[in-house]
């Protein structure tokens, strides 16, 4: 039987309300999946649902951290989203807590992407000022910026006049945040557009380590270059070179696992077997293409590996002066989509944040006790019951070229009937 017209209508109507509502980026008009459901489930509902998506901290929910009012003027002055939420560790009777304050920006382009390139760099400069200056006053220790955060993402559009945005590791966005690290005593990982010099003016996918004392700790270059829909930015640079470095800084061990090496489980597992604490995932992606699994890599990933992962997208739609195409048959178009941000930190134990806004500049900040990373390990005891290996011997026989997969078949499965 067909429903009734009107109630067709209703449904229509419904659909066409929340297509508007999404239409700036947001869910259904709420900043994320978390508000829309805190602002509408029940308290007892939520706190279900929350065990769930979210998890539990030593058999909690995450607590939340109040914020200095000085940070909070510097949000609603300058627009930005700030949370902030504690990840706690048991008491141990032969180690003190190690305590530390992380935190994560993710944010829009400052001006359009047909203005003057210096002057959208400055701009992105100005932008960010007021929310480096609110983690510097909440006393963040370590603070992690998007992926190629000084210019829009225009890896996708194979135009090579963008290129003029690469600078050394030592260029000028790395002088910016010198200034901040030694003001605010706080290691920044700054992910840039690299010109190596040194090497025929190379490009590749940066992340800089800045030291709490302003100075450059390294740099790491992304693994994984992605071949995907628009996003095929080996255009603009090659596979990193530097391996799965780990940087031991004043406030713990740090690795950068740069956008599309996320995929890749065993880059992830690389980071870990060198001893990272904490492993930040600057990205750019957009609702399209990766907004389910968002929530699920990285935290699988903070699972695995028993360590802590902050994970950054940018937000807002990009749009560029000329349309491209991705070779995969759709119209010409002139820009990638919405980036959706929800940027979020996981933890060992499996529990999560809930994720900044989905459309709005933000700043997420997290206390976490790197302790909970070797009581993990203890607890699940990934490390001992790995099979190393055998996983080695299986790689190295992967890469020979007579390789043949380890396949047993059902004698019968290709039998002919008689």
């Amino acid at each position: 039987m067909e429903k009734p017209a009107q109630n067709t209508d209703a449904q229509n109507g419904q659909v066409q309300e929340a297509t508007k509502a999404s239409s700036d980026g947001s869910i259904c008009g709420y900043d994320s999946l978390h508000r829309l459901l805190s602002e509408n489930l029940k308290p007892h509902l939520l706190q279900e649902v929350n065990r769930i998506l979210l998890g539990m901290n030593r058999g909690k929910a995450l607590e939340t951290i109040s914020l200095p009012e000085s940070a909070k003027a510097l949000s609603s002055g300058h627009n930005f989203d700030l949370q902030a939420f504690c990840f706690l560790a048991d008491t141990e009777l032969l180690r003190e807590p190690r305590i530390i304050r992380v935190g994560l920006i993710q944010n829009s382009i400052a001006l359009p992407t047909t203005a003057h390139f210096l002057d959208q760099k400055r701009a992105v400069f100005e932008k960010l000022r007021p929310i480096i200056d609110a983690a510097g006053a909440a006393g963040v220790n370590v603070l992690c910026l998007q992926e190629a955060w000084t210019m829009p993402f225009a890896f996708c559009t194979r135009e090579k006049r963008w290129c003029e945005f690469a600078e050394p590791v030592d260029g000028e966005s790395t002088r910016f945040l010198q200034d901040f690290a030694r003001v605010y005593n706080m290691v920044i990982i700054s992910p840039i557009l690299e010109r190596d010099v040194n090497h025929g003016e190379t490009l590749w996918n940066t992340a800089v380590v800045i030291g709490n004392n302003g100075n450059i700790i390294g740099k790491h270059r992304k693994n994984h270059i992605p071949r995907v829909g628009d996003f095929n930015e080996s255009t603009y640079y090659m596979e990193g070179n530097t391996g799965h470095p780990v940087f031991e800084t004043a406030f713990g061990k740090i690795a950068v696992n740069i956008c599309y090496g996320r995929h890749h489980p065993l880059n992830w597992l690389a980071f870990g077997l060198n001893g990272a604490e904490i492993v930040f995932n600057p990205s750019a992606t957009v609702g399209e293409l990766s907004e389910p699994m968002w929530p699920i890599e990285a935290r699988n990933a903070a699972i695995a590996n028993s360590y802590f992962v902050g994970s950054i997208n940018r937000v807002g739609t990009e749009v560029f002066p000329n349309p491209f195409t991705s070779g995969d048959g759709k119209p010409e178009h002139a820009d990638f989509g919405h980036f959706y941000g929800s940027s979020h930190f996981s933890a060992p134990d499996a529990s999560c944040t809930p994720s900044l806004s989905r459309h709005r500049d933000g700043l997420l900040i997290s206390d976490m006790d790197l302790n909970l990373c070797r009581q993990i390990k203890d607890k699940w005891g990934f490390r001992m019951t790995a099979r190393y290996e055998l996983y080695a011997d299986l790689l190295a026989q992967y890469l020979k070229p007579d390789f043949e997969p380890q396949v047993i078949s059902d004698p019968l499965l290709h039998k002919k009937s008689p």
